[in-house]
C-alpha cells in the first residue's frame, strides 16, 4: 500500500511532466507534400477541364483551402527547394540555379528549425541540396530521417538501381531491385515515418519525383489510359525516342504515361491521407500540396496538349506566371475552414515562418519570407510582401517582380539590348497584353525593385553581373 510521502512525490512527478504533455499535444503534426514540375493546370480543382482527374488531391481544396495565387521558389528545382527550405528568395538565396550545389552550415533549414522545436523529421523523396558527405547531406540540415534521391540528376530514373537513405546518423547509398519503381518505396518509407511518429510531433517532408522526366511508371497505370487494343485513349500518339546521349529512355506513348504518372500522384496523397484519418491523426495534422515550379516538356511530355497551365502563360524555365505559380492545397480539420478560396500573394520563401508559426517554434529574422498563419485559419492577412522577386538565368538573365496586380519581366543576355515587359494581373492573367510602353512610371518603380531586391551572390557560380553589361 502506497504511503502519504510516496503518493506525494508521485502527483509531484506527474503534475511537472503536464507542461510538456500538453505542449506536444498541442503541436500539430505537419506534412508537406511537394509534386515535381506539376502545372498549375493539371489538378482537377484548379482546372476542371483537366485531362486527368484527380480526386484525392481535390479532397484538400473541398476539406481544405484552396490558395490561386501562391508561387514558387524559382521556376526550375534546386533553387525553388532552398527558398523552401531558407526562407530566402532569390535574391538573397545562396543556391539561385539548377547546380548540384549543397547548403553551407551558415543556410539554417526549416527542417533544423523543427527539430529544434520537439519535432521529428522525415524527408522522402528528392532533396536536391546537398550529397552525402558535404555540409548540405540530409542529416547536417536537420533530418531524422531520409530515403530517396539526393540531386536532381540522378532523380530522373525511376528504377535506378539504387537510392540513399539517412543510416545511423549518415546518410548512404542503398541498393535496389530495378524493376522496382521508385515512387512506390518512397511512399511506403513515408507512411512507415508517419506509423513510427504517431504519438509524437512529426514533420514529413514529402518531396516527391513524379510527374517529372523520365515519362515512365508502372504498366497498370499507363492501362488506364489505353483502350483494349493497347492504343491511348487520349488520342494519337507521338512516341518519345530517347536521343543520343539523352537522360531520358525512350517512351511509345508519352501522353497515357504522363497521365499515369499524375494519376499515381493522387493515389499517393490518397494513401497518406488514409493513414491519417486511420491513426486517429486527422484532427492534429496540417496537410499542404504544391508543386516545386511549373510544367515541363521534357522527355515527351506535352504541357500544350494537357493544358498544364491553365490560364497561365508559360512553364518551367520561364518567369511568366506558368513558370513559377503552382497550386497550394492546405488541409486541417478544424483549423483550416474547408471549401475556401483565397488569393493571398504569396511564394515558398513563407512557408518556412508558416510552419515554425503552426509548429510554435521561433523562426530567424534574417529571412524574406513572413508568416501567412493567419490566412491558413481563415482570417485576415494583415502582414503582406511590399512585392515578390525572382532572377533565374540559363543563357538568358531572366527577372520578375510582383507589387499586387502589376507585374514586371525583365530579359537579358550579355551584349544584347534588354526586353521589358510590364503585365496587369488583374486583368490579364495569362500575361498577354504587355503595358510597358504606355506605363512608364509603373515601369521604372518595379525596375528599381530589381536592383533593391538583391545583394551579390554569394556563390559564384549564380554571379551574373556580367549579364547586365
Amino acid at each position: 500500500m502506497m504511503n502519504t510521502r510516496n503518493l506525494t512525490v508521485l502527483l509531484f512527478l506527474l503534475l511537472s511532466e503536464l507542461p510538456a504533455l500538453a505542449q506536444q499535444k498541442q503541436q500539430p503534426n505537419i506534412i508537406f507534400v511537394v509534386a515535381d514540375d506539376l502545372g498549375y493546370g493539371n489538378l482537377t480543382s484548379f482546372n476542371p477541364a483537366s485531362k486527368i482527374p484527380t480526386p484525392n488531391i481535390d479532397r484538400l481544396a473541398a476539406e481544405g483551402t484552396k490558395f490561386t495565387r501562391f508561387y514558387s521558389g524559382n521556376t526550375v528545382c534546386a533553387p525553388s527547394r532552398c527558398a523552401l527550405m531558407t526562407g530566402k528568395h532569390m535574391g538573397h538565396a545562396y543556391i539561385r540555379g539548377n547546380t548540384r550545389e549543397p547548403l553551407r552550415p551558415q543556410d539554417t533549414t526549416l527542417a533544423q528549425l523543427l527539430q529544434a522545436g520537439g519535432y521529428t523529421t522525415g524527408m522522402f523523396g528528392k532533396w536536391g541540396l546537398g550529397a552525402e558527405d558535404t555540409e548540405g547531406a540530409p542529416e547536417n540540415k536537420g533530418w531524422n530521417a531520409f530515403y530517396g534521391y539526393l540531386d536532381q540528376g540522378h532523380a530522373h530514373s525511376y528504377y535506378t538501381d539504387h537510392l540513399f537513405e539517412l543510416q545511423n546518423g549518415h546518410t548512404v547509398r542503398v541498393n535496389k531491385d530495378t524493376s522496382l519503381y521508385s515512387d512506390e518505396l518512397i511512399i511506403q518509407k513515408a507512411l512507415g515515418f508517419i506509423k513510427e511518429n504517431k504519438s509524437k510531433p512529426f514533420f514529413l517532408y514529402l518531396p516527391l519525383t513524379i510527374p517529372h522526366a523520365e515519362l515512365h511508371v508502372p504498366a497498370t497505370y499507363v492501362q488506364r489510359f489505353q483502350n483494349a487494343d493497347g492504343s491511348s485513349k487520349l488520342g494519337p500518339e507521338t512516341p518519345f525516342i530517347q536521343p543520343k546521349g539523352s537522360r531520358y529512355r525512350s517512351q511509345s506513348q508519352p501522353h497515357a504515361a504522363f497521365a499515369g504518372m499524375v494519376t499515381r500522384l493522387d493515389e499517393d496523397v490518397s494513401r497518406v491521407l488514409a493513414l491519417v484519418k486511420d491513426l486517429g491523426l486527422d484532427d492534429n495534422t496540417y496537410i499542404f500540396f504544391t508543386s516545386d515550379n511549373g510544367p515541363h516538356k521534357e522527355g515527351g511530355a506535352d504541357p500544350v496538349f494537357f493544358n498544364s497551365s491553365g490560364p497561365l502563360r508559360g512553364i518551367k524555365r520561364d518567369l511568366y506566371e506558368g513558370g513559377i505559380r503552382v497550386p497550394l492545397l492546405v488541409r486541417a480539420p478544424g483549423k483550416v475552414p474547408a471549401g475556401v478560396v483565397r488569393d493571398d500573394i504569396w511564394a515558398f520563401w513563407d512557408v518556412l515562418p508558416t510552419l515554425c508559426g503552426l509548429a510554435g517554434a521561433p523562426a530567424p529574422g534574417n529571412i524574406d519570407g513572413i508568416s501567412f498563419t493567419p490566412a491558413i485559419a481563415g482570417k485576415k492577412q494583415v502582414k503582406q510582401h511590399p512585392y515578390l522577386y525572382w532572377q533565374f538565368n540559363e543563357k538568358t538573365l531572366k527577372e520578375a517582380v510582383i507589387q499586387g496586380d502589376w507585374k514586371l519581366v525583365r530579359l537579358k543576355n550579355k551584349g544584347i539590348p534588354e526586353v521589358v515587359e510590364l503585365y496587369n494581373l488583374r486583368t490579364d492573367i495569362g500575361e498577354k497584353n504587355n503595358l510597358a510602353a504606355s506605363q512608364p512610371a509603373r515601369v521604372k518603380q518595379l525596375y528599381a525593385l530589381t536592383k533593391q531586391a538583391k545583394t551579390p551572390a554569394e556563390n559564384k557560380l549564380f554571379d551574373w553581373s556580367d549579364m547586365e553589361e
